[in-house]
């Protein structure tokens, strides 16, 4: 068991379950997980979803910074709906994303070329969302982190496998703590 994998699970999970919450606090646990699971990523081939923690560091920071000037209560920043016209921009941008990171993968040593690059398109575009407090971003992690748990076990991952089960049990849930929140806001 790769003690690697177990720490960066241990701040994942920590992550998780402050955003969920809506604390801002969740992003320095964030920021740890996605250091260190870019080295594990790396080892193992996954390419795209190295590079990708390298963005989650950096959108991590982005969203320290978003959060800590939004306008919270008790603590907890406001939810925001996506704009109808959001809607093609989302679906094009990981649809081409997604395709392009495959292409380029595919032209490596990649381990999964199509599911990496799936995995890290569409996780550019749920950050995104995240970042900017919208609630559909959770129906997308939920996909995601199905996607997530077959590559990190095709890859012999199982702890981060393991790691990617919770997250996708606890985007179920944040998705029905933000639209509870959502409907309490003016």
């Amino acid at each position: 068991m790769n003690p690697w994998e177990l720490a960066a699970s241990a701040f994942g999970l920590a992550n998780v379950v402050l955003l969920a919450r809506r604390s801002v606090w969740n992003y320095p646990f964030g920021m740890a997980m996605v250091a260190i699971l870019a080295i594990v990523f790396w080892n193992s081939r996954l390419y795209a979803v190295a590079g990708l923690q390298i963005f989650f560091f950096l959108a991590q920071a982005q969203g320290l910074w978003m959060w800590l000037r939004a306008p919270a209560d008790e603590g907890q920043v406001a939810v925001r709906r996506l704009p109808p016209m959001g809607w093609p921009v989302v679906l094009i941008s990981g649809v081409i994303g997604s395709a392009v990171l495959a292409l380029l993968l595919a032209q490596t040593d990649a381990a999964a070329p199509i599911t990496d690059g799936a995995v890290a398109g569409w996780s550019l575009v749920a950050q995104v969302l995240i970042n900017l407090r919208m609630l559909e971003s959770w129906p997308l992690w939920v996909g995601i982190n199905i996607v997530s748990v077959g590559l990190y076990a095709s890859q012999a991952l199982w702890v981060t496998a393991a790691l990617y089960v919770a997250f996708l049990a606890v985007a179920i849930w944040s998705w029905r703590l933000w639209l509870a929140a959502e409907r309490l806001e003016p």
